[in-house]
């Protein structure tokens, strides 16, 4: 019995979602969060997804890890008051900290550690601007 376009294309969608990285670094632990089975998760992906979009799920979901956790230490530093707000600190200076504990977090160093590491050398930057 040969298949039809949209039974193959729905076989290959469905490859994607089941494959290993996939289902470790999303489906699992996404499903875990919204307290569903994998299968719920997996079907609710499915219909949300076209074909390309599957095939980039896993490469999206990455680039987004790293901009979640530079947003979540922009919050946790409190930038956005220091450089947003008060202008204190420079563009540069908050990217290039946030960058550096970012990549920091990446190599492994666990996020309270960089998270500490980066509030000791922002009030440094601090100390700096006000000639301290």
């Amino acid at each position: 019995m040969e298949m039809d376009d949209d039974a193959k294309l729905e076989l290959m969608q469905r490859r994607i979602v089941k494959s290993y990285a996939v289902q470790r670094d999303v489906i699992v632990p996404l499903s875990e969060e919204f307290d569903c089975t994998v299968e719920e998760l997996e079907e609710v992906f499915f219909h949300l997804f076209d074909m390309s979009s599957l095939q980039a799920l896993h490469a999206t979901f990455e680039s987004a890890q790293d901009i979640c956790l530079y947003q979540k230490l922009n919050a946790d530093l409190r930038l956005c008051w220091f450089n947003g707000t008060l202008e204190i600190i420079s563009d540069e200076d908050a990217k290039n900290l946030k960058m550096k504990l970012v990549n920091e977090v990446k190599n492994g160093k666990s996020y309270e550690d960089a998270l500490k590491e980066g509030q000791l050398e922002l009030f440094e930057l601090l100390k700096k601007e006000a000639k301290y």
